[in-house]
């Protein structure tokens, strides 16, 4: 989940293009940065904790070649000795690294018997002396060597003072590979090159670049080299500000309608060759993790209620029970913002090693997760920022209700749902009253530990997603339950001062909803109600308007809203919220 920038070119400020790369860059991950820089055949390093974000300058000498990394700490503690980058024991190369080396206490014991020395915990110095142990004069082999050493998804970039280069290899997580003009970038995701280059290529896995006087690409399992065809960045030539907002989050709620809009407008033809894959499909699969996850379950959920197709919905982590089941005849339906998500790509690639068809919406262009499908589908939200998602979780809800109904032979249904959708959401949104009653309860759960969110049928994966933001944005205690098991369990922990939110839409039982209700009040507790009618045993209540099978997508706004004031009135960090990053590389 770290982010890797590099450039070499023609500028002599390098240190300063891979710092603002970085700052692009550092969703990816926020303990600590660090940047590399090649002058006067000398490698000069900065680093140090806390977010580069919060770095005004670097001081750094001038120099044509630079590398850089922002760190989500996963081997070793979040210290500056920890920091990337590290350097070799002669100082004449230096690396960075994104991905964990699931073997490397076993590399290390075996080098430590060498005499190597290690400085800190990370399983990134086990990479830099591995390479020092294989080296000879050959720098780069023994890095391609090295390299097939590791286990688990990896990819590293060195700087090497000798020989004027940078050498990356790429393994599971990504490496986007940038140029314009004589000048050469690296980076872990598009959106940070948009700015710098005017063409772009995504290096697959096993494969190597040297950035050298030329680019020159390697098959990194022979060594021989490869011909890559860059393509032209102008579709990602995007930016990405707070505009008049205080925060990423809530201009990212405030886009939802815009990125329904965007759903609306996707390729019927792509979707109608995906429907008659689905149909003739014996099993469908939807698979994601974390808010992805739950989309990809509200997906199942729309292709189980108006479809009549028993899709299953998978977690990326605890799919491996599948495998087994995985055939040529099933289709795997992911969604996921970044495409680069760790543990859904493994399952994607054993489901593709069985001939299964899989088909991706995808927010980043060019994502290993689109390139291995065979239905690849965009997303089309722009750049989302702020770690907690949300307006891309409404493109996908909104994407997989379109797919249902499509199946359904409703396709034109769906489009007049939706556009009802995106206008009652940009009128929500844009009227300061809803604001101000969402604000005004954020104070008063502000004071609460423990908040419980119900709801059922096409509310419930909705109710997990709340959860997901709840949790991420205030560091309290959610769960998400389905309004009928509450009284096998969670009963016990209903109490005075506890709080719950309860989803309704118009064609749930309100009679089961009710008895929720009433067994939460009884025993102290405080209703939230989320629905279009007020209800007399409602303590709290947040309207929403009249939009029958889309109520649920909805219904999703005012508990981003709720979570987004709840992290603003708590003095939380809103955009970058604690040991989480955007992107998840790694296992």
């Amino acid at each position: 989940m770290c982010g890797i920038f590099a450039y070499k070119g023609g500028s002599f400020d390098a240190s300063n293009i891979v710092f603002f790369g970085l700052k692009k860059l550092d969703y990816r991950g926020y303990d600590s940065w660090g940047v590399a820089l090649c002058a006067d055949n000398k490698i000069f390093i900065k680093k140090d904790i806390g977010k580069i974000s919060e770095v005004k300058n670097l001081n750094l000498p001038l120099g044509q070649m630079s590398i850089g990394h922002t760190r989500w700490a996963t081997t070793g503690g979040v210290s500056q000795i920890n920091s990337h980058p590290h350097f070799s024991t002669d100082k004449s190369f230096a690396l960075v690294q994104n991905g964990i080396v699931e073997n490397f206490l076993e590399l290390k014991t075996d080098l430590i018997k060498k005499g190597y020395k290690f400085e800190s915990e990370t399983d990134t110095e086990v990479i830099v002396r591995l390479i020092e142990s294989q080296q000879n004069e050959n720098l780069l082999e023994a890095i391609r060597t090295s390299f097939l050493q590791l286990k688990g998804r990896n990819t590293i970039a060195v700087i090497d003072s000798k020989n004027n280069q940078i050498i990356a290899l790429r393994n599971g997580s990504p490496l986007i590979v940038g140029t314009n003009k004589n000048d050469f970038y690296l980076s872990s995701d598009t959106l940070s090159l948009s700015s710098f280059t005017t063409d772009y290529l995504d290096l697959d896995n096993f494969e190597m670049v040297v950035l050298g006087k030329n680019l020159e690409f390697f098959n990194l399992k022979t060594g021989d080299k490869i011909d890559k065809v860059l393509k032209p960045m102008d579709i990602l030539n995007v930016t990405a500000d707070k505009g008049k907002y205080d925060h990423f989050m809530i201009k990212e709620i405030m886009e939802s309608s815009i990125c329904i809009d965007n759903i609306i407008k996707t390729d019927k033809k792509l979707l109608l060759d995906l429907v008659d894959c689905l149909k003739h499909s014996k099993r469908v699969f939807c698979i994601g993790s974390g808010t992805a996850g739950n989309a990809a379950a509200q997906m199942a959920h729309y292709l189980k209620k108006f479809a009549a197709i028993p899709a299953i919905s998978l977690v990326g982590a605890d799919a491996n029970d599948y495998y087994d089941i995985f055939s040529k005849d099933d289709l795997i339906i992911a969604p996921s913002q970044s495409g680069e998500t760790s543990d859904v790509i493994e399952v994607l690639e054993i489901a593709k090693s069985k001939g299964t068809k899989i088909a991706s919406l995808v927010n980043m262009p060019g994502s290993m997760m689109a390139r291995l499908s065979d239905f690849k589908f965009s997303s089309n939200t722009g750049p989302e920022i702020c770690v907690m998602s949300t307006k891309v979780f409404v493109a996908q809800v909104s994407w997989g209700y379109l797919l249902a109904k499509t199946v359904a032979n409703q396709y034109d249904q769906a489009i007049k749902d939706l556009t009802k959708l995106s206008l009652l959401t940009n009128q929500y949104l844009n009227n300061s009253r809803n604001h101000k009653q969402i604000k005004k309860l954020a104070s008063v759960l502000a004071k609460s530990h423990d908040i419980f969110i119900l709801g059922k049928g096409q509310n419930f994966q909705i109710a997990k997603e709340g959860m997901i933001k709840l949790i991420e944005g205030t560091y309290k205690h959610a769960h998400a339950i389905p309004a009928g098991d509450l009284k096998h369990y969670a009963i016990t922990l209903i109490e005075k001062n506890v709080f719950t939110i309860m989803l309704l839409s118009p064609n749930d039982s309100l009679g089961d909803l009710n008895n929720a209700i009433n067994e939460i009040k009884t025993r102290g507790g405080s209703i939230v109600g989320i629905f279009e009618d007020n209800q007399d045993n409602f303590d709290y209540y947040l309207s929403t308007p009249k939009l029958g099978e889309t109520s649920a997508i909805f219904n999703v706004i005012p508990l981003q809203l709720l979570a987004y004031y709840l992290a603003v009135k708590l003095g939380n960090n809103v955009d970058k919220p604690r040991n989480i990053a955007k992107s998840v590389t790694v296992k």
